[in-house]
């Protein structure tokens, strides 16, 4: 039987639940008897059945002696829904081949753990670096109750964001535009600078052509606005009471904030870091909101706060086959930088996705937990 075979089709599965299962994980499972495929499932929406149940659900025959394939460990607790390894076992499945691990403490090995006492043979590791790519969101936001933070911007070959004259319009092609776009509907929320919303009036929504299992999904918007400056009759406050629209301030007037509010905007109070909105106490309070991943689409200056506050985990850059120049052309990072080369960020993990003429350059700032076999129980431990 082949199981990374099998475990490639659940990622494919778990994949139609990006940006409707936050902040649970996404999951997918299949169900598999004498070769053959009989049930399928992913987790579709936050409360809704879990894969493993969506899998037994939708199976065209008995299931039992049959083995599930599910990209993360079964849960075993009562929440929105009951366990899923109570289902496995009514439902007499003869194996579980698991892709990785829950790291929620509710289940951690325990659901393994119950499977392997009750007579099920449990494998544990199957195309493991994929499923906890899959969900590396859920893996940082379950572990540290912090969001995933994606710096992403666009930039020619020659580092500019624009041209000197500040036109940005447009950087990069079409495909690389709508990969933003499917980016943006992935992830919880997106955030930007006052600076961003004074120059350009964004939107900040979602704009993708919807497919049978993905239908287009704006996220909430976040601005980072010290003093309150964000204009009323902005695309942002005026659509407001449709997308949610979230203003972190430190020292806004209250009735700048009163006005905001009634325009269906929630302004938010931020302790204050050198005269700007603390990020790393706003990441706290968006995560205790359950807010678990944020695109950061900002200029150079809250690029350069938001990496040196150390809030960020995920670079992606769009690269353009484009030469601007320009000596004041802005760069994606600004702020004092780094005196020597030696002291700048170093990133890991990179990857090269051609996106039409433009290529996607993506790359995390920590490098990646190495797998280590534990007796068919698997662990992560950092470099």
């Amino acid at each position: 039987m082949n199981d990374e075979l099998y475990m490639k089709r659940a990622l494919e599965l778990a994949d139609r639940g990006a940006g409707r299962v936050c902040p649970n994980p996404m999951v997918g499972a299949v169900l598999v008897r004498q070769g053959r495929i009989i049930g399928e499932g992913w987790h579709a929406q936050c409360g809704g059945p879990h894969a493993e149940r969506s899998a037994l659900a939708a199976r065209t025959e008995c299931a039992a002696g049959a083995t599930l394939y599910v990209t993360l460990e079964p849960c075993c607790h009562y929440g929105r829904t009951p366990p899923c390894t109570e289902a496995i076992l009514e439902h007499k499945i003869a194996r579980v081949v698991v892709g990785c691990l829950d790291p929620n403490e509710k289940v951690a090995g325990q659901g393994v753990q119950l499977l392997r006492e009750h007579g099920i043979s449990v494998d544990v590791g199957i195309l493991e670096r994929e499923c906890r790519q899959k969900n590396e969101v859920f893996m940082h936001y379950i572990s540290t109750k912090l969001p995933f933070v994606v710096l992403k911007y666009a930039m020619t070959l020659d580092g500019k964001l624009a041209a000197h004259t500040g036109d940005s319009r447009w950087v990069t092609g079409p495909e690389a535009r709508a990969h933003v776009h499917e980016t943006r509907s992935r992830l919880t929320a997106i955030m930007v600078g006052i600076g961003t919303v004074l120059a350009d009036d964004p939107l900040l929504n979602c704009r993708m052509e919807a497919t049978p299992y993905r239908q287009p999904r704006d996220p909430v918007r976040i601005v980072c606005d010290s003093h309150l400056r964000l204009p009323l009759e902005s695309q942002l406050v005026r659509t407001a009471h449709a997308i949610p629209l979230i203003a972190a301030h430190t020292d806004g007037t209250p009735e700048k904030a009163a006005a905001l509010e009634a325009a269906g905007v929630s302004v938010w109070r931020c302790p204050s870091q050198a005269g700007r909105v603390d990020l790393r106490s706003l990441m706290q309070q968006l995560g205790a909101a359950q807010i678990d991943s944020v695109l950061l689409e900002g200029g150079g200056a809250l690029h350069w706060a938001a990496l040196s506050s150390g809030i960020v985990q995920k670079v992606q850059a769009y690269i353009a086959p484009k030469l601007i120049g320009g000596a004041h052309a802005k760069s994606p990072v600004g702020g004092s930088g780094f005196a020597k080369m030696a002291d700048a960020i170093p990133l890991y993990d990179s990857r090269l996705t051609p996106l039409g003429d433009n290529l996607l350059w993506e790359g995390y700032l920590q490098k990646s937990a190495q797998v280590q076999d534990t007796g068919g129980m698997f662990s992560c431990s950092p470099d």
